[in-house]
């Protein structure tokens, strides 16, 4: 059997089309499909040759470049030596990732011991943090947010707050929390985290037993529409819920590893220290690679029961994700993402003022959103023209994806060593496309 591969856009279209489920067809961007060859740092070229710049990051799980040659250096040099070796049996790589990860949390008396379990995604990571939570506090109630959103497994599902997002039969014992979001939340425009945090007491008295597992928490949720959580929400979430006997689960799957430009992670924003974090997407800049990162004592019951994932720990994976490690260091990619992240959003506020139809801009370090509105008073969503916006960004070399409850927002999260030069570019490809909507 031959291993070429047929790079026409048609012969691909038909391929996908016939031999892929219903479930995996429905994840299509544009009206017309794209094939894309070949990627390198924040570019991408499609199989015709023309190039783009990748505001997606594939899905944000390209966080230090396309094919940045240390970390598939890194990958390749593991992969010819052995590609796979499970955890039953001991392997220098995943040992040494686990004590760098730990490394990178923050420990600022010095008094937390963090431990790591490799996992194959960051679903499977929530589904892990889940069980970890109610295995160690003993009680089944979890906390989430309305527009949260933690992945596509069953349990993961669960503490989604997106309908397109879940599908039947998901497991119970979630009770959601509104979303402090300072643009169209329920109690209006910068109302701060007071009124949300007084909603979490209220609900563990309404919808729980009075007693929780813990609260899920993306310090920047990135498919409910880049919404950053306002100063004191996730450190009051964290006081209330440990008050009730439950545990803080930071989602650092997509606001990990530098991309908020401030920090490592999304969480320091409000000095909080979680008690599990969550990662994924951007620990691998592309290899799929997941991990719960807890305190010690926390993770320690699940030594009682099999807990197992079968690529969780590879090797090949793991060599990536150290290579991503030393990459942010060295080239110092978080400090790019704040500065480079900051002259964005600056254009962005430029764009919002000549475009009637943008209704919020937001976002920290290179994770920003343009949200799309048919009244700015009203805030009524407009998926429609994001759609069209959308489609006509790709005609201006711009890759990115629609977000939101509602499709309303234009999410922006490139490779963090997205340029100070392509900010411009970026900026006039947005103002042609939402230009064509007035032509």
């Amino acid at each position: 059997m031959s291993l070429q591969t047929d790079w026409t856009l048609d012969e691909t279209a038909r391929r996908r089309g016939t031999y892929y489920a219903a479930s995996q067809r429905r994840f299509v961007p544009f009206n017309e499909p794209m094939v894309f060859r070949k990627g390198s740092m924040q570019y991408l070229w499609d199989a015709e040759g023309r190039k783009y710049i990748d505001l997606l990051g594939m899905n944000v799980c390209i966080s230090v470049g396309h094919s940045h040659p240390k970390v598939v250096a890194a990958a390749m040099e593991q992969a010819q030596e052995l590609t796979h070796c499970t955890a039953m049996f001991y392997h220098p790589v995943p040992a040494h990732f686990a004590e760098e990860l730990a490394a990178a949390m923050p420990n600022p008396n010095g008094n937390i011991e963090w431990v790591v379990h490799f996992t194959n995604s960051g679903s499977e990571a929530v589904d892990l943090a889940m069980t970890m939570a109610r295995g160690y506090t003993g009680n089944l109630d979890l906390l989430a947010l309305r527009s949260a959103y933690h992945g596509p497994t069953a349990a993961a599902q669960s503490v989604t707050g997106i309908s397109g997002w879940r599908h039947p039969g998901m497991p119970g014992n979630v009770a959601f929390v509104p979303d402090p979001n300072q643009y169209r939340g329920i109690f209006g425009e910068n109302a701060g985290a007071g009124p949300y945090l007084d909603e979490i007491d209220r609900t563990i008295h309404a919808a729980t037993s009075g007693q929780v597992a813990g609260i899920i928490i993306e310090s920047v949720q990135g498919y409910g529409g880049i919404i950053e959580m306002p100063k004191g929400y996730m450190s009051g979430a964290a006081e209330r819920v440990r008050a009730r006997g439950g545990l803080l689960i930071a989602d650092e799957v997509q606001a990990g590893f530098g991309r908020t430009g401030e920090h490592m992670w999304g969480f320091e924003a409000d000095g909080v220290i979680p008690d599990i974090v969550v990662m994924a997407k951007g620990i691998g800049n592309g290899f799929p690679l997941g991990a719960v990162v807890a305190r010690k004592e926390i993770a320690a019951p699940m030594a009682e029961k099999f807990m197992f994932h079968t690529y969780g720990a590879n090797p090949t994976s793991c060599a990536a994700g150290r290579a991503v490690l030393q990459v942010i260091k060295e080239e110092k990619v978080q400090e790019n993402a704040r500065v480079v992240g900051a002259a964005l959003l600056e254009r962005l506020h430029q764009l919002k003022e000549n475009h009637p139809v943008i209704g919020d801009v937001r976002g920290r370090g290179l994770m920003l959103a343009i949200e799309m509105v048919k009244d700015r008073n009203t805030k009524e969503p407009d998926p429609q023209t994001t759609a069209a916006v959308f489609e006509a960004c790709r005609e201006s070399g711009l890759i990115l994806s629609k977000s939101g409850p509602y499709q309303s927002c234009l999410r922006l999260v490139p490779p963090m060593c997205l340029s100070a030069a392509d900010v411009d570019q970026v900026y006039e490809g947005l103002d042609r496309a939402f230009g064509r909507l007035a032509g």
